[in-house]
């Protein structure tokens, strides 16, 4: 069987926040009609990306085209999680004609893509490519830098990997960064990005799909390009970092609980918040996504009448996060 017989899948990496559920929307969005699927993988037991995909109200993406793994990186359950999904999904009566993998922000991309050379998928997929989606504001901050500390050790690998992975670099938010700070972003990404691997930039995550489904790299062959810190480790844990699931009231001032949620994040370092509000008096529920001190809200769909109306919150940080102390602060 050759590579064109393979179903293709895309791998979407690239660190919290950094827009990877917002550009598999488009992807939905603009599918032309062609038949996606999506694997998305969350760091924590609640699912926060699928349920906005899910939501996302296109007709040719129905609920059974999204598959959830949470409670964990996919790079770290590959023989237990995401290899019987791919199966799963690869032995329908109708397949896909192509799968769109969503990893966690926290993932490592190369042990996804060795998975694809495991004697039980190889003759049935093909890696088509490796997107990572950088936050450019976060990124030109200097979020993850050059010589990294203790502290700050764990975020540079998991970034440095995703760039020594990837086919193509999404350079996302664009709108966010003024030209000289973008033109050297795009400087520092191309330094540190793997040989060869293109660029683009974009706004929300808006990519046109033939781009991004069209990259026939067939990653799993091309693995002694793709350098990562498991390399040496031969293995990679998560231990540097933790999630919890906040349940609060509902919610009738949500701009005072986003000035909460700036300084709770400030004050602990926390990583990302994202999560859903029940605001009394709104037919719709508010979606709420944070990374650092930008914050972001949007009403995505009504409440269903099958559903109960509940705001809940995903907390990612560090290691040692103070759960009772970010659980007051952020309910006042």
């Amino acid at each position: 069987m050759t590579s064109l017989a393979k179903v293709p899948c895309t791998i979407i990496t690239g660190f919290l926040g950094a827009g990877k559920t917002t550009l598999v929307r488009h992807v939905l969005e603009n599918a032309g009609g062609r038949r996606l699927a999506v694997i998305v993988n969350e760091f924590g037991d609640v699912g926060i990306d699928g349920d906005i995909l899910k939501s996302c109200g296109i007709e040719s993406c129905t609920e059974d085209s999204i598959v959830e793994l949470s409670n964990g990186c996919i790079c770290c359950t590959v023989a237990d999680d995401f290899v019987p999904a791919l199966k799963s999904l690869l032995d329908r009566p109708n397949p896909p004609e192509h799968i769109v993998i969503e990893t966690s922000g926290l993932a490592l991309p190369k042990p996804l893509v060795q998975a694809f050379a495991w004697p039980e998928i190889r003759a049935r997929v093909t890696v088509d490519g490796v997107i990572a989606v950088v936050d450019a504001p976060s990124a030109a901050a200097g979020e993850f830098p050059e010589v990294p500390g203790p502290h700050d050790e764990p975020l540079t690998e998991v970034f440095a990997d995703q760039l020594a992975c990837a086919d193509l670099v999404v350079v996302n938010k664009i709108d966010q960064l003024d030209e000289p700070g973008l033109a050297a972003l795009e400087r520092e990404i191309a330094r540190r990005a793997r040989p060869g691997a293109k660029r683009l930039r974009a706004r929300h995550g808006a990519i046109d799909p033939a781009i991004l489904l069209g990259l026939r790299a067939e990653a799993e062959d091309d693995l002694a390009t793709r350098p990562s810190h498991a390399d040496a480790e031969g293995a990679h844990d998560h231990d540097d970092f933790e999630s919890f699931a906040l349940t609060l009231p509902p919610i009738a001032a949500p701009d005072a609980l986003a000035e909460r949620l700036r300084r709770t994040i400030e004050a602990h370092e926390v990583l990302r918040v994202k999560g859903f509000l029940d605001v009394p008096g709104k037919a719709m529920r508010l979606a709420l996504q944070a990374v650092g001190p930008r914050l972001e809200r949007w009403f995505d769909r009504p409440w269903r009448a099958d559903e109960a109306r509940l705001s809940r919150l995903v907390v990612i940080g560090r290691k040692g996060l103070d759960r009772a102390a970010i659980a007051a602060a952020i309910a006042g």
